[in-house]
């Protein structure tokens, strides 16, 4: 049996105004919340019960997902009062666990990445390596902006470095690991701490075995608005997707990996490129749209012209980038 925890509490700051009615994970992508394609690849690899970690707007979670029996998870859930860092919230979530052995594999995801990484193959690498935490480590063409990760020959983890000029390699934290529970019980509780800054290097600096799970497989940080449409456009994988319950006008036209969420509908003559339109949101007869977000139930008007724009339920617009 394998357990999990799904880190959901961030803000998205980066993302807004899109997040200042909704939280990060539970953006749609491709007609599904970031949140339930990470909970479909926990299901793949056979997780059985896994923590939403919240915090930011965590009243949306329960509503949506409940007791996870529609994709046979057991899925349990950890409010944070006040945030407490990646290493707080998981030592947080891992209260809501059932007790476990002290090998027992630990699952924790970043609620802000869409990777397609073959998890199974990472549990089972870090069975075989004995190791007591492995990160998903993907490698990137310019590692500048990111964190950097080298390896020894075997895999194993020989520094966590922040952000430099020159890294020393192109292989990067992907934000996916698997702890051994003991490691996680060591985490302090009620207290603010940071994995990538404070529990990684320590465990490190403490001759731990720290391995490198290597794959190079799709991998996208959603963190701002150019990611968030490209990570629906890519899911899509066509010109456009339709909910079954939506109703789109014959003459409408969709393009650019369009999605149209449950509920919504299309006027005719519409032309929608690159778009995210939220469950019951309506776009009348003839309006324009180009990598426009429409939150849930919000309504462009006949005839409307917009570009790069989030539009809300109030009719608010403000430019996205």
């Amino acid at each position: 049996m394998t357990v999990g925890i799904l880190l959901v509490g961030g803000r998205g700051t980066r993302l807004a105004p899109i997040t200042s009615e909704v939280p990060k994970p539970m953006l749609p992508v491709a007609c599904k919340p970031v949140t339930e394609h990470q909970i479909l690849a926990a299901q793949r690899a056979g997780i059985t019960t896994l923590v939403l970690a919240t915090s930011y707007l965590s009243e949306v979670f329960i509503p949506y997902f409940g007791d996870g029996s529609k994709w046979g998870i057991d899925l349990r859930y950890a409010v944070e009062k006040e945030p407490l860092g990646t290493g707080g919230a998981i030592a947080n979530a891992a209260s809501h666990l059932d007790k476990g052995a002290s090998d027992e594999a630990v699952v924790v995801f970043n609620g802000d990445v869409l990777s397609q990484h073959n998890l199974t193959a990472q549990i089972k690498f870090h069975k075989n390596s004995d190791a007591d935490v492995t990160l998903h480590l993907i490698q990137v063409e310019d590692a500048r902006a990111f964190g950097c990760v080298p390896t020894a020959a075997d895999g194993q983890v020989e520094a966590f470095l922040e952000k430099m000029e020159n890294p020393v390699t192109n292989w990067i934290n992907a934000g996916c690991y698997v702890f051994n529970r003991a490691v996680i019980d060591s985490i302090p509780r009620d207290t603010v701490v940071s994995v990538e800054r404070e529990t990684f290097p320590g465990l490190i600096s403490d001759k731990r075995r720290i391995f490198g799970y290597k794959e190079a497989a799709y991998w996208l940080d959603i963190g701002n608005p150019g990611a968030l449409f490209k990570g629906s456009r890519d899911l899509v994988a066509a010109d456009f997707l339709i909910s079954p319950s939506a109703e789109v006008d014959s003459s409408a036209v969709l393009t650019g990996g369009t999605s149209i969420c449950a509920g919504a509908q299309i006027g005719a003559g519409a032309i929608l490129d690159d778009c995210i339109v939220s469950a019951r949101a309506v776009v009348k007869p003839g309006a324009h749209l180009t990598r426009t977000f429409l939150a849930t139930a919000a309504v462009v008007e006949e005839g409307a012209t917009h570009i790069d724009r989030y539009i809300s339920a109030s009719e608010n617009l403000s430019i996205i980038f």
